[in-house]
């Protein structure tokens, strides 16, 4: 298990990261940031992820499926010069923050990335 301040530094080593923070979806705040942040600010970007999020989150043609039905785990967005990956963190009260990682695209490997993060996220203590 790990704190907010060692999941953002971990994820600062997976290839091709360029930041990654911990957001609050319900706010959009960031609750620990670590590297550059899209455009030079990790706030907006923070609060723009967010409302992805909760789009994706609440939107009931992407949490219900006969196949598999459940909330949403991740989010990709894939860009021209990068990925954003968001992870759904659950935690023990109301499981309203993610993990986002933002990615250069010519360095990283989005499969690796993409599990790298299930990993964080599911060894990530929110206090």
């Amino acid at each position: 298990m790990t704190g907010i301040d060692g999941c953002l530094a971990e994820a600062m080593t997976i290839p091709g990261a360029r930041g990654a923070s911990l957001v609050d979806w319900t706010s959009g705040l960031a609750l620990g940031v670590a590297g550059e942040g899209p455009g030079g600010d990790h706030e907006t970007s923070a609060a723009d992820a967010a409302e992805l999020a909760r789009l994706a989150f609440e939107n009931a043609a992407f949490t219900r499926s006969a196949a598999a039905p459940g909330p949403v785990e991740d989010v990709i967005v894939t860009a021209r010069g990068g990925y954003h990956l968001i992870r759904f963190v659950e935690t023990a009260f109301d499981s309203s923050v993610f993990l986002y990682l933002w990615l250069d695209r010519a360095e990283a490997n989005l499969a690796v990335a993409l599990f790298r993060v299930k990993d964080l996220a599911g060894r990530l203590v929110v206090t």
